[in-house]
């Protein structure tokens, strides 16, 4: 963002509180920026003419709150974007399966021809599209509501909602900020526009009466007026321009329901924006299973590992539980945000035998559960892998789903993932892990 500005003709400075950014800071500096770094300033705040925070940074912390009364104009950077920007987008957001839909978008818009930036919170900030010569015919964004929290004039050509559940309700101050933050997705779009709404959120209708643009609906457990049943393993397509089935059955690395509702929501963005069916099977034929996602890691002795790191709260954790009509040994924790581990409660009467329970959640995860199943504490995942060996036994399912942060034990949640999986590939076909 900084240098992007610089290419504008902005003044700007970087600020960041971590020391060990000083390779950043020298290149920055180079194209003639300021930098501050290992600490923030207030001066540095006040004297701006506009501030644009880092999503991830709580619009709360004093230095940013300070300024904000003063007068000093707080901008995210969905709004730099879309002040520039004329390539049309699609910006799709949910609590669970954002990247994963955002990369079949991708994939299908492709396969029918055309060309695409994606990017986002997926991974490559969105004005790094704006920063090269190469245009394209589509920008297929993964947007957080972290980001939607400052979006004033952004406005997705067509937006996608996949889904609403708790989380982040440590940043929130209740789950109705959070839901208010989702729904912004649709605020500035007019009739040209185009929404794609999961009916099964929980009074999606009622939000639908103020959404101005075209909506197409998906569901799994009902029909729909325009958009895509999901009945069993077909997804039907009707809206109206465009009909189809598409087979899910065959298609590799995406089980579980919730993964036919981010298929069809893909599907049904592709289509809006000039895609077509015949490009939307292909890339569904072509996928490449999205790693700590529900991702089989091996079978060892009949028992069979799944990672699902990715799994951040318990939403996601219920619809990986859904994906398997084995009995379960869950690795359950981790660092909190004011999770409540109590809506994990009917996936895990219903197929979960023991838990492993890691991390700060620990002792939370064993009040919930040790009347409902066995719960086992563990310090770290050596020790989680090593017991849920003992536990397992043919037939059996293990499953890293943590529904928590990384960040007690790991960098982020493709570290702790990719712990698993090490630990998982060094047991031996009699289960014997090594602890380490």
């Amino acid at each position: 963002m900084a240098r992007f500005l610089k290419a504008r003709g902005r003044q700007v400075v970087a600020t960041d509180i971590d020391a060990s950014k000083t390779k950043d800071a020298a290149d920055l500096n180079a194209l003639g920026i300021k930098t501050r770094i290992g600490g923030h300033d207030q001066e540095t705040f006040d004297n701006a003419a506009r501030i644009i925070p880092s999503p991830g940074i709580p619009l709360t912390i004093p230095f940013i709150r300070d300024a904000a009364a003063k007068g000093v104009e707080i901008t995210g950077e969905l709004d730099i974007f879309a002040q520039y920007n004329t390539t049309p987008v699609i910006a799709i957001t949910g609590t669970n399966g954002k990247t994963t839909t955002t990369t079949l978008a991708g994939k299908m818009a492709e396969a029918s021809g055309l060309t695409c930036f994606v990017g986002g919170n997926i991974g490559t900030p969105l004005v790094d599209y704006l920063m090269t010569d190469a245009g394209a015919d589509l920008v297929v964004a993964e947007i957080s509501s972290y980001q939607l929290d400052l979006a004033k004039t952004f406005t997705p050509d067509v937006g996608v909602l996949l889904n609403i559940s708790e989380d982040h309700l440590d940043r929130y101050s209740g789950f109705s900020a959070y839901v208010d933050a989702k729904w912004k997705i649709f605020a500035n779009q007019t009739k040209k526009d185009t929404a794609v709404i999961n009916t099964g959120i929980h009074r999606a209708h009622n939000r639908e009466s103020a959404v101005a643009s075209n909506i197409l609906e998906f569901s799994s457990t009902s029909k729909v007026r325009s958009g895509a049943d999901i009945q069993g393993h077909e997804i039907r397509i009707h809206t109206g321009r465009e009909t189809g089935t598409i087979r899910t059955d065959s298609i590799k690395g995406l089980p579980g329901t919730h993964n036919r509702e981010n298929i069809a929501a893909a599907a049904l963005a592709v289509l809006a924006s000039g895609g077509s069916m015949a490009g939307i099977k292909q890339a569904l034929g072509e996928f490449t299973p999205m790693a700590h996602r529900i991702c089989f890691v091996r079978d060892v002795g009949g028992v069979q590992f799944y990672n699902d790191s990715k799994a951040t709260n318990t939403d996601a954790v219920l619809r990986a539980l859904e994906a398997f009509d084995a009995e379960i040994i869950l690795i359950l924790g981790g660092r909190e945000k004011n999770t409540n581990f109590s809506q994990l409660m009917p996936g895990v009467k219903a197929g979960v035998k023991a838990i492993m329970a890691i991390g700060e959640a620990s002792d939370h995860i064993i009040q919930t559960f040790e009347k409902t199943c066995q719960v086992t504490p563990c310090m770290s995942m050596a020790d989680a892998v090593t017991n849920a060996c003992e536990a397992a036994v043919p037939g059996d399912i293990v499953l890293l789903s943590p529904a928590c942060a990384s960040f007690d034990m790991y960098a982020n949640y493709e570290e702790r993932g990719n712990d698993f999986i090490a630990r998982v590939t060094g047991l031996s076909n009699g289960k014997e892990a090594a602890r380490g």
